[in-house]
């Protein structure tokens, strides 16, 4: 589970949104009334207008779940997980509602809170978005649910720059990475898809502190685009890959081994057939001398 908060100043257009996309299903609501969409805004405004000094009283939330757990996402499974992230995240004492929206491939809810609390105050957004992160991920570890690695459910063709081509780039070093033994290889690599590299030195010194990586005019550092791509992680794995990629081309013991064990296969074959071809030999000769003695034999009862 993924959040994404946003503050608006405007109740009237952020509840319309929500309740007038289609199939839009409200499940909760708190503190308003749920006679209609006037009533539910009205609600909102009222409240708000006990601290009417506060320019963006509107906090929309979108609670974003994995497809992988569309099965157990039951609309009273993400109400109860709403309440319990709204709790945590210290938004209990407020109105709000909460609705759920089908128009993508990943179960979602929206909920829109009041800033202004049922007793007039501002509800802070002190390290909020640091909050969030901890909470979510507290509990989608809590009921199980599946946790996306990486980037891997990135919809590029829904990105907007510059975040379009920071997921280029990032998609583009994943593959080139591991075909490069230095940072030169790298780079012609990643000119193909016509990303430039820009190492960045300390002050005046010689010694590399960053990397940046440039696309369509926007310009990212690496540990920005993604924080396995830092210079110093980057590096480290182009080392790796030269030092895998030289010890596969030289010439391994165990070669050797298996070079000396045929030659020692080929000598035991060859005494093998020696031996084999004496013993006939041998076998041969007897046979000639059993038949002349025989022979012997029967001239002395004639």
């Amino acid at each position: 589970m993924i959040a994404k908060i946003v503050q608006g100043s405007g109740f009237k257009g952020a509840v319309n949104y929500v309740l007038e996309k289609k199939d839009a299903h409200l499940l909760y609501g708190k503190g308003v009334r749920l006679k209609d969409k006037a009533s539910i805004i009205q609600s909102f405004i009222t409240q708000s207008k006990m601290k009417p000094n506060i320019s963006k009283p509107v906090a929309h939330i979108s609670l974003d779940f994995s497809a992988q757990d569309k099965a157990r996402l039951t609309n009273q499974f993400m109400t109860d997980m709403a309440q319990e992230y709204l709790k945590k995240m210290g938004y209990e004492n407020t109105q709000y509602i909460i609705v759920r929206h089908f128009d993508t491939e990943h179960p979602h809810i929206h909920l829109m809170i009041n800033r202004i609390d049922n007793n007039g105050n501002r509800i802070s957004d002190k390290k909020e978005k640091l909050r969030n992160s901890k909470i979510c991920m507290e509990l989608t570890k809590k009921y199980g649910l599946y946790i996306a690695s990486g980037k891997e459910n990135v919809k590029e063709h829904r990105l907007r720059e510059p975040d379009k081509s920071k997921y280029e780039i990032y998609r583009t070093l994943q593959l080139a990475i591991p075909k490069s033994r230095n940072w030169k290889e790298l780079e012609n690599e990643l000119w193909k898809s016509e990303i430039s590299i820009e190492l960045r030195k300390n002050g005046s010194t010689n010694k590399i502190q960053g990397v940046l990586f440039s696309k369509n005019g926007y310009k990212f550092n690496g540990s920005k685009v993604d924080r396995s791509l830092s210079y110093s992680k980057i590096n480290l794995r182009l080392q790796q890959n030269e030092w895998s990629l030289n010890l596969q081309s030289k010439p391994s013991y165990q070669n050797k081994t298996d070079t000396t064990s045929k030659h020692a296969l080929l000598k035991d074959l060859v005494n093998t057939l020696n031996s084999t071809a004496n013993s006939e030999y041998d076998a041969g000769l007897l046979k000639q001398k059993f038949q002349k003695q025989k022979k012997r034999k029967k001239g002395l009862r004639r």
